[in-house]
């Protein structure tokens, strides 16, 4: 018996069917380019390096924070109105409380899942703060900041300080006793600006503190204003990040002008992917299995009342030790009282931190004479100053940090709060002018230590024994990749004279500019230990470095 064949005219009823396809993704790319634009997304190469990936670590906890965000707001209600707790918690019943506290209560214990999220939510804010920060300190040690990438510096700043206000705001929502004294501070805060801090004050309060509008204010700053923000400015850079292509550290055949790396899909997705779900699962065992932000233990706000050991998150841990460590000065002018504690601590201090970062791209650029751009990341100790200049930022945050806690550490260690509060007033200016120069001194020996091994050569561990009767260690070159990685990088020089000459001789307020500049980029760049190079090495590493378009600073010769 013959068996029955295909249906005549199947395939070319298939054909048919392929074609309408081809054509209308044709039609559709002819209006949306996504073909192109997916080709290129496919293709982008990115550097392989662990450094590179605290952007992502930032980006993922994000992500978390959006999808468990989500799923409060459903039951959380903004609301200040008094209400009488009868819930499960059963120490808090009958007391009088916000509906923004007994919700966040109902939320812990009577919403299924809902304290696991509460306590994921909470990990992923403080993970999310911590990455962006670590990832501009990345950044800023690396140069990666430097042109044409100063824009993206900019929106990786801004990222970071609605990052503050948007941690600090929904630290504040659950109007807890511990969340409330950090509201009353916030209020001390914009009483201090002069003139218009009390405007500023009821405003957001709704009236005379506490007021009646201060969560459901902050409420859809929190779910929506700044939100929407940090979504569109993460958007931001990272088409930016593609645009520019990514910096990558020196190596044997990177160089400005290339990268080298791993391509977007599939290699890089992959590990991308897998770092996600490897995040998700440790917020997710945080919230688990490390309590967090235990608000039942607090109890609700009340304005004559303040939490023991009252402690902020560490992110704004340094504004509550400088808080601490200001003197209680005022002053009365034209009928006005300025308030300098708040006001230079919480106001002129964030205000000026921020404004050198925003800054500090341009303010480097300007003293190094550096017109190019610039694809390859500095090594720390390649730049003694910039790198001094980062941990001792560091470690005034850290003396601040410590001064945010000095009543519960007198208190643990059985010391005078007075000595203490004295101990830390000197240790912020003491410290970070210490740290500075270890810095930069151990930046330098590091130098010195390479350039000992780039005309030594490494030792082997051996000892030979000469002619002489004397005993030497025996040493080996390095090999050509180290080699290659000391040896390919910029060593500008400061500026010179003749480098600004033409902003001499133009009234005095130019020559005043000039001669600051000379100033600053002598300071800058004048420590710097010389490696053994010759001009056809030295020829080389400026061609490896130096950007697409050529240009580079002004360097050692």
């Amino acid at each position: 018996m013959p068996v029955p064949g295909p249906k005549q005219g199947a395939r070319p009823k298939n054909g048919a069917r392929r074609a309408v396809v081809v054509r209308g993704a044709e039609a559709l790319d002819a209006r949306l380019p996504l073909a192109e634009t997916a080709r290129a997304v496919v293709r982008k190469v990115f550097p392989d390096h662990w450094s590179f990936l605290l952007g992502e670590l930032a980006l993922y906890s994000f992500v978390v924070l959006l999808l468990t965000g989500v799923y409060l707001a459903l039951f959380f209600d903004p609301s200040m109105q008094e209400t009488a707790y009868q819930g499960s918690y059963a120490p808090l019943r009958g007391v009088l409380m916000s509906q923004a506290y007994r919700s966040t209560l109902e939320i812990s214990f009577d919403v299924r899942g809902g304290l696991l999220i509460r306590q994921i939510h909470h990990w992923a804010a403080l993970l999310f703060l911590a990455a962006i920060g670590v990832h501009l300190l990345r950044v800023f040690l690396t140069g990666a900041f430097r042109r044409p990438r100063e824009v993206n510096w900019l929106v990786g700043v801004t990222l970071f300080l609605l990052s503050l206000l948007e941690g600090f705001a929904g630290y504040s929502l659950p109007d807890d006793l511990l969340s409330g004294t950090g509201l009353r501070i916030a209020q001390g805060i914009m009483l201090s600006v002069p003139v218009v801090g009390t405007y500023l004050s009821f405003f957001a309060f709704g009236g005379q503190y506490p007021g009646d509008d201060i969560v459901s204010r902050l409420y859809p700053v929190h779910i929506l204003l700044v939100p929407g923000l940090l979504l569109g400015l993460i958007t931001v850079h990272i088409l930016l990040v593609f645009a520019l292509k990514h910096t990558q550290w020196p190596g044997p055949g990177r160089s400005g002008r290339n990268v080298v790396g791993l391509p977007f899909f599939p290699q890089y997705v992959a590990k991308s992917a897998g770092l996600f779900f490897t995040l998700f699962g440790l917020l997710a065992a945080l919230g688990a299995v490390a309590q967090i932000n235990p608000i039942w233990n607090y109890g609700p706000y009340r304005a004559d009342v303040v939490s023991t050991g009252a402690q902020p998150d560490w992110y704004i841990g340094f504004l509550e030790g400088a808080l601490r460590l200001m003197p209680g000065v005022e002053t009365r002018l034209w009928g006005h009282t300025i308030m300098w504690n708040p006001l230079v601590t919480a106001v002129l201090l964030p205000g000026v931190l921020f404004a050198a970062l925003y800054a500090y791209p341009f303010f480097e650029r300007w003293i190094t004479g550096a017109p190019g751009e610039r694809h390859l990341c500095d090594r720390p100790r390649d730049r003694p100053v910039r790198t001094a200049l980062g941990a001792a930022a560091l470690s005034c945050y850290a003396v601040l940090l410590l001064a945010g806690a000095q009543d519960i550490l007198a208190f643990v260690f059985d010391l005078s709060q007075q000595a203490l509060t004295w101990t830390l007033r000197i240790g912020f200016l003491a410290v970070p002018a210490a740290v500075f120069w270890l810095t930069r001194r151990l930046c330098l020996a590091l130098q010195s230590g390479e350039s000992r091994l780039l005309t030594e050569g490494e030792a082997t561990g051996l000892v030979r024994q000469g002619a002489d009767g004397g005993f030497r260690p025996e040493h080996r070159a390095l090999a050509p990749g180290e080699r290659y990685a000391v040896l390919a990088r910029e060593r500008p020089r400061p500026l010179t004279p003749v480098d600004l000459a033409g902003g001499a001789g133009r009234g005095r307020l130019r020559a005043l500019v000039a001669r600051t500049r000379w100033a600053l980029s002598g300071w800058y760049y004048g420590d710097r230990i010389p490696y053994p190079t010759t001009a056809e090495q030295r020829r080389k590493i400026a061609e490896t470095t130096a950007g697409p378009d050529g240009k580079r600073p002004p360097e050692d010769g």
